[in-house]
């Protein structure tokens, strides 16, 4: 009782009409929002309404508290704005099992078929809508996927609750990768009631919660009974954080993140910042190992170290070497490569992006490990006979199938689309998301009789590169995005991207840039 005391005297204060004023100019996932007053007026009435019942309010504060580090964690990650948790507030006031009259669930309110788009498993064991991690990973690639048709994060937010194709309808071209916006009365009723949470909770949710929780990890085959006694926490509490678990037994098919309560004695398990932490193979309470853990295109995954065989990394992931190797589409004599990324889980049919330039002597089975992706997908999408060669400066597509009677056209852009749509590498990018670009500068050559491709010449291939000059680097700045980098320098994003290794149009402050090449 002692703890809740001083959040209730703050709580109080705001219900005699003390909650936190709406600022006439706030900053939002690096974009600076000038909030006319009579927009400011109408979210201030939100917060007042969000602070007014300080029991529902702390309720919701501690929620905040206890999940926002594992929300902050993976936001940071997938590199995305942190200031995107507060939307886990709107949508669901952070209560796991939370349902919506059009059957969205969990954490993010997801529906099933989107959820699984993201690469979170829906069935009858798991549910990992409910799950705190895997939910919120989720909802950093649905809002990045947004964010590649705008250039501006007040839209991929908007598109959350509406779509894509309902915010490109809505607004058009306004403010494509703008860094300044006004808040008025007709801007997006979802966007202000955000604004209003961010608002209502950013200063009342710093400070150490009441409960803190532990992810603890490799736990495929356990049962919750089993991991309760290990961890020592009640068997009930541990189940009331793992709602997405609907069966005894944590799945083997991939690495779940099983929630620990009271963060199982701190001193044993580490502070949950740390990251990952799995229990010892022995079960032995308060000895853990601490493994580099990562995950592409929602499969778990391995980095190998050095002297590592196929055996040790599949031993590491739990798995057999057999099912090791389908995973990853090997052969068992293939050698293991120092620090290459290996999966313990099956690899999806569609990658996250939608392109890909090929490199000089990659072939289909690396491009396939980097983006988490079956090579009989790629061949497929990109209609290639099994054991191509593929050129240098190929563009593949890594999720949609690549549209028939297209010739080879010159590398000064990589797609065209109908009248009535937008496209170029030049400036943000606009576009309907139920239109696919059609490869111009792909290396291959279709023969519309046969329906077969040939490889182009190495002496075509380079000339169809990117003109290069003496290389330069640009620092980037809060302010810059792709397209204000290419016009500043006079190049295309599409040469941006390509001298830069960039799989999508995110930026760093500080980053460096090379804004010409060699």
């Amino acid at each position: 009782m002692k703890f809740f005391a001083p959040a209730l005297i703050f709580c109080g204060v705001a219900a005699l009409g003390q909650s936190p004023q709406v600022p006439h100019k706030m900053q939002f996932a690096g974009l600076t929002l000038a909030i006319r007053d009579d927009a400011r007026r109408e979210i201030q009435k939100d917060v007042d309404a969000l602070t007014l019942h300080p029991k529902y309010f702390i309720i919701k504060v501690e929620r905040a508290k206890t999940y926002f580090p594992t929300i902050e964690k993976i936001f940071a990650e997938e590199h995305l704005p942190d200031d995107f948790k507060y939307l886990s507030l709107q949508e669901s006031a952070l209560v796991s099992d939370a349902v919506s009259s059009s059957n969205a669930v969990g954490f993010w309110q997801f529906k099933d078929f989107t959820a699984q788009e993201m690469g979170l498993r829906v069935d009858a064991e798991v549910d990992e809508r409910m799950n705190i991690a895997s939910a919120s990973r989720g909802a950093a690639r649905y809002l990045k996927q947004c964010n590649h048709y705008f250039n501006n994060w007040i839209y991929a937010l908007q598109a959350y609750q509406m779509g894509a194709g309902g915010v490109l309808r809505a607004v058009g071209d306004k403010d494509l990768g703008s860094r300044h916006m006004e808040i008025t009365p007709d801007t997006y009723w979802y966007i202000k009631k955000f604004l209003a949470h961010k608002v209502a909770f950013e200063d009342a949710v710093k400070g150490k919660p009441a409960l803190e929780v532990t992810h603890v990890y490799a736990a495929g085959g356990r049962t919750l009974l089993e991991i309760a006694k290990e961890t020592a926490v009640d068997e009930q509490k541990l189940r009331d954080f793992n709602k997405w678990l609907k069966g005894e037994r944590v799945p083997t098919d991939k690495e779940y993140a099983v929630l620990i309560p009271n963060g199982i004695g701190s001193a044993d398990f580490g502070v949950l910042a740390l990251g990952p932490v799995k229990l010892n193979p022995s079960g032995d309470v308060g000895q853990v190992i601490m493994d580099e853990k990562l995950e592409i295109n929602g499969v778990p995954a391995v980095r190998a170290k050095k002297g590592e065989t196929l055996k040790t990394l599949a031993d590491r992931g739990n798995i057999g070497l057999s099912t090791f190797l389908r995973y990853n589409e090997m052969k068992l004599d293939k050698p293991v490569e120092s620090g290459k990324v290996y999966f313990l889980g099956k690899k999806k049919k569609r990658a996250m992006e939608d392109l890909y330039t090929v490199k000089p002597g990659e072939d289909l089975w690396n491009i396939s490990q980097r983006f988490g992706v079956q090579q009989k997908s790629l061949l497929r999408f990109n209609r290639l006979q099994e054991n191509m060669r593929l050129a240098g400066g190929l563009t593949l597509f890594l999720n949609t199938r690549r549209p028939t009677g297209k010739e080879v056209g010159d590398s000064s852009a990589i797609a065209t689309l109908d009248e009535d749509d937008s496209f170029s590498w030049d400036q943000p990018i606009s576009r309907r998301m139920d239109k696919q670009p059609v490869l111009k500068n792909s290396l291959l050559k279709e023969d519309k009789n046969s329906n077969q491709m040939e490889e182009v010449s190495p002496e075509i291939a380079e000339t169809q590169q990117p003109a290069l000059q003496d290389e330069q680097v640009h620092e980037v700045k809060s302010t810059d995005t792709l397209y204000s980098v290419a016009r500043q320098y006079g190049v295309t994003i599409k040469d941006l991207m390509q001298w830069n290794d960039k799989r999508d149009f995110a930026l760093s402050v500080g980053e460096k840039l090379k804004v010409r090449s060699r």
